[in-house]
């Protein structure tokens, strides 16, 4: 959580001097590089035939949709904003992993889980006036598309190790990825400074590879309904680097909605399936 928590601030920071497109494709091509390089110092053989469609799956949820929807968010939305709706994250996990995998967890962690999303979804609707925005469309549908990543992601996590389902899915998007770099960073203005950069390494290394290393990891371990709603504790940690690292200052609703939801961890972690 830690990892992700930092995604949105290096996000906003990244955009200081990359297009969105440069910043997503470079970011994955970078990612890719450092795990592709892991596979073939340790000589990883290929998966299974049969793991091919879910790795697809990863790549076009976690890899390409969810970075790619969620940048361009940001360009017109604020972190601490985007930051609360992706407060949904979890209850959408959750609802991907009963359909894929038949977990049924317990009414009251549905309860606490739905409790959380209302909370959520009340706070982005008095924040935006009434009525969603474009950023708005772009965050629900990247967490549509990210909680299946996440979700079949964590299902390979039982067949092989984590950090083998995110690499394998990035070296997966590479045909993909290299050239909309290449054409990305001639059609939109680079300009490299010291955040741009630091943005740029942090959402490569840290949320695109590392911190999934250990996040599916955990979703084979403790399942995926229950590891997805640890992400509740999401939204107050990137509240907190959103002032901290970017300057922003903050509605009081956006602290009291994160606190809410973080009330429903323990609600959650404490409901058995």
């Amino acid at each position: 959580m830690v990892a992700f928590s930092l995604t949105f601030p290096a996000t906003a920071w990244g955009l200081e001097g990359f297009g969105p497109w440069s910043l997503v494709a470079v970011r994955s091509v970078l990612a890719a590089v450092i795990a592709g390089g892991c596979l073939l110092a340790l000589r990883v053989p290929l998966p299974a035939r049969r793991h091919w469609a879910g790795l697809a799956v990863v790549a076009a949820g976690v890899v390409l949709g969810f970075p790619m929807l969620t940048t361009l968010a940001l360009q017109t939305s604020t972190t601490a904003h985007a930051a609360v709706v992706v407060g949904l994250l979890p209850l959408t996990t959750a609802l991907f992993s009963s359909l894929r995998t038949g977990s049924r967890p317990s009414r009251t962690f549905w309860a606490a889980a739905l409790a959380g999303a209302a909370a959520v979804v009340a706070f982005t609707v008095q924040q935006s006036g009434g009525a969603l925005t474009t950023a708005d469309l772009y965050l629900f549908g990247a967490l549509l598309i990210c909680a299946a990543g996440y979700t079949e992601g964590g299902r390979l996590a039982g067949a092989m190790p984590g950090w083998q389902v995110i690499g394998w899915a990035l070296v997966l998007c590479l045909p993909l990825t290299v050239p909309v770099a290449a054409v990305a960073l001639t059609a939109e203005p680079v300009h490299l400074t010291a955040h741009s950069v630091t943005g740029l390494l942090w959402v490569a290394a840290g949320s695109q590879f590392l911190g999934l290393i250990v996040w599916y990891r955990g979703m084979a371990s403790i399942g995926i309904p229950k590891a997805s709603q640890l992400q509740l504790a999401q939204p107050l940690l990137t509240l907190f680097w959103s002032v901290f690292l970017l300057g922003e200052h903050l509605p009081l609703a956006a602290p009291l909605t994160a606190v809410a939801v973080l009330v429903c961890i323990a609600v959650t972690q404490r409901a058995r399936g």
